[in-house]
């Protein structure tokens, strides 16, 4: 088994500060960890769960995948984060099972993780991220 276990759940938002209050009011909440990640153009906010998170995110800018979610779909799930112990070799795997990669190859991910992306086409309408501690 590749999948280690859940690393996250990635809600897009529209706006972090309400959601984090929303959060910390409804389940006495507390930010475990926070960041921008340029890249993405996004900033999250991470609401640790156990050993997994729940993944606050918004736009940073309006040409991120966020963004275009929001704009597309409004606020909602985003997408699962499953932990791999090596992300090469999942993706790798996802690829040869006819999955469709988004990242070619696994990237620096927020935490100082290693991800990579698989597209929702060919993985039963799921964006999925693979995460590498």
């Amino acid at each position: 088994m590749l999948l280690t276990e859940i690393d996250h759940v990635a809600i897009a938002v529209n706006d972090l500060e309400a959601a984090i209050s929303y959060y910390q009011s409804a389940f006495g909440a507390e930010v475990h960890h926070r960041e921008v990640v340029d890249s993405d153009g996004v900033e999250e906010a991470l609401v640790q769960v156990a050993d997994s998170y729940i993944q606050l995110t918004a736009a940073t800018r309006p040409d991120s995948p966020i963004a275009t979610f929001l704009d597309k779909r409004g606020e909602g799930l985003h997408h699962v984060g499953y932990r791999v112990d090596d992300c090469a070799a999942a993706l790798a795997a996802v690829v040869a099972a006819g999955g469709r990669a988004i990242d070619e190859t696994p990237r620096p991910g927020s935490r100082g993780t290693t991800v990579a992306f698989v597209h929702p086409k060919g993985s039963f309408g799921t964006l999925i991220e693979l995460v590498q501690e």
